[in-house]
């Protein structure tokens, strides 16, 4: 098993590098102007990223496969709770009062109000509308007004459960069958029950989801989309790409990283000298950084629009101390203002000619690997 030292906050999966391997790699790249590279072209259709049809596919896939919800720090105590739309569907995911996580659909079984909004805690979920209450477990607890609903069984009218399971600090949910172990044997323990979660948000951008997510997956771009935000800090086209069946690990060296130069190989430490992007297939990745690490999901909304879900938590050094609040918060806002925007606008703007004559697809190469994988994947599991 790799040296956890990359990630303290995680035991990585025994196919990836430990720091000692990524940090002598970077170097080679560095000395030799080389990066990592995948040995294929990819061509991908225009039409995936607007026809109804392929969306439509897209979405049912996401509904038949585990895809994470939230990271497990969302739901700290016995009654917290998440309720937000995933794939389309309206879910609540709760801690229960035996400390299980469990999903609903996030409607009451009188007359479809959603029973929860937003994140919170609460003892019991309570419907605003007529105030049916539902317990953790989803089961139907008090009807006001029972007599005018005479016949109506509360054993058959309790919250409809999905299949959700806790697996590396993350939380998963899967809205057609049930989670299996197996299923989540290629995952990679991504947080620590340590963490924190200090902040969550959501931005809708005019993209296709899938053109957000490629943007997070290679370095071909840094020197010239973000000349003046994270290329001064970062390296351009230096990186190291790593695949894992469906998921991959992309890295983002600092300029920093030189003084490990004259560090012993078996003392170099990579925390605060690169960022990590791990792509958690389909829609899903997760950016560990110097102070913090967030989890995003990219929720598709319309072939030409995305909702970007993002959980942000403090990270574990490598001391065993916890990131202050604050330090952590100074390294999100890092992130926002060093290419964030600046990728979502490249998205936006890629949405507006994939409806034009100029391309019948994209192409992605050699420097691409990791997006190439995604897709590869993604027409595979589509059965396309």
């Amino acid at each position: 098993m790799p040296s956890t030292a990359l990630y303290p906050n995680a035991v990585p999966s025994s196919s990836l590098l430990d720091d000692k391997q990524v940090i002598e790699r970077i170097f080679t790249h560095i000395d030799k102007g080389t990066t990592d590279l995948g040995d294929t072209v990819w061509r991908e259709p225009v039409e995936h990223y607007h026809s109804q049809e392929r969306f439509d596919a897209e979405i049912a896939l996401l509904r038949s496969r585990p895809v994470p919800f939230c990271p497990s720090a969302g739901l700290p105590d016995k009654g917290s709770y998440i309720a937000r739309k995933a794939a389309g569907t309206p879910l609540v995911v709760v801690r229960g009062h035996d400390g299980q996580v469990r999903a609903f659909i996030n409607a009451c079984r009188h007359r479809g109000m959603q029973v929860a909004s937003g994140s919170g805690c609460s003892r019991a979920l309570v419907c605003p509308y007529h105030a049916w209450a539902y317990d953790l477990d989803g089961k139907l607890k008090t009807i006001q007004g029972r007599e005018a609903f005479p016949g109506l069984d509360p054993e058959e009218h309790g919250l409809v459960e999905v299949s959700a399971r806790e697996k590396g600090g993350i939380v998963y949910v899967m809205q057609h069958g049930t989670i299996s172990p197996d299923m989540l044997e290629n995952s990679v323990d991504l947080f620590s029950p340590q963490q924190a979660l200090f902040q969550q948000g959501e931005l809708t951008d005019q993209s296709n989801w899938k053109l957000i997510t490629e943007t997070l997956l290679e370095g071909y771009h840094i020197k010239s989309l973000h000349r003046k935000t994270f290329y001064p800090y970062g390296l351009d086209n230096v990186n190291v790409v790593e695949t894992y069946g469906e998921n991959a690990r992309v890295i983002f060296p600092f300029g920093r990283i030189e003084k490990l130069r004259d560090v012993p190989a078996d003392e170099r430490r990579a925390e605060g000298m690169l960022t990590s992007v791990y792509h958690l297939f389909p829609n899903a990745s997760v950016s560990v950084l110097s102070k913090h690490s967030s989890l995003t999901i990219m929720e598709p909304l319309s072939p030409s629009s995305s909702q970007l879900v993002t959980y942000s938590l403090t990270n574990t050094q490598v001391n065993g101390k916890q990131t202050p609040t604050e330090e952590a918060k100074r390294d999100a806002q890092f992130v926002k203002e060093s290419g964030q925007d600046e990728d979502r606008e490249a998205a936006r703007l890629i949405q507006e000619t994939v409806t034009a004559s100029a391309n019948s697809h994209l192409t992605f190469g050699y420097f691409e690997k990791a997006i190439v994988n995604f897709h590869q994947h993604l027409l595979r599991s589509l059965g396309q």
